[in-house]
């Protein structure tokens, strides 16, 4: 008997575009998503998070804030000078970059606590398609689950369960209303 893989569902709200419901096996909770709801046809900058089915790649955390979170998952600490390449006309798009970086970027080690927990999901990576999107993430979400750039987002607590639940070749599977 082969192995199933774990599926975590995402759906978005009908009445609200920013907003979702995260489902893996028997947790459900709440999760933000993009400023502009989910689409079909990513592209760079759009605020949108994409449809699809994702893996779960790896899982980096800040370990100066909290404690390392329990998962099967490849689990990194974030250092300071970690990056994430957002530049479609740059070979290292959508990849994890050193920083200083030169090209268009976003730092993973943030001030807020978005990224105290962020897990890459597969999601324009292989191969990297300019203008695709780049940085779609399942990270922590905002006080009262304010959208995201594209992203899907739930509370820390939230976060911590569904990792210690995941398996290596988990995907997320991201759908709308």
């Amino acid at each position: 008997m082969k192995n199933q893989v774990q599926c975590l569902e995402v759906r978005q709200l009908p009445w609200l575009k920013t907003r979702g419901v995260l489902t893996f096996g028997g947790i459900t909770v709440p999760c933000a998503l993009g400023r502009s709801g989910i689409t079909r046809f990513k592209h760079e900058g759009d605020g949108a998070t994409p449809t699809g089915t994702f893996e779960l790649l790896n899982v980096y955390y800040r370990a100066d804030r909290q404690p390392r979170p329990r998962t099967a998952l490849p689990l990194e600490a974030l250092a300071r000078q970690d990056g994430w390449c957002d530049d479609p006309g740059h070979p290292r798009y959508n990849r994890p970059v050193e920083l200083p970086f030169a090209a268009s970027h976003e730092k993973m080690w943030r001030d807020d606590r978005l990224y105290d927990i962020v897990v890459v999901l597969d999601c324009n990576m292989y191969p990297a398609v300019p203008v695709r999107g780049s940085a779609i993430f399942f990270h922590i979400a905002r006080e009262g689950y304010t959208p995201t750039e594209g992203c899907v987002a739930v509370s820390p607590e939230h976060m911590r369960l569904i990792l210690s639940q995941v398996s290596v070749g988990a995907v997320m599977t991201v759908s709308g209303p």
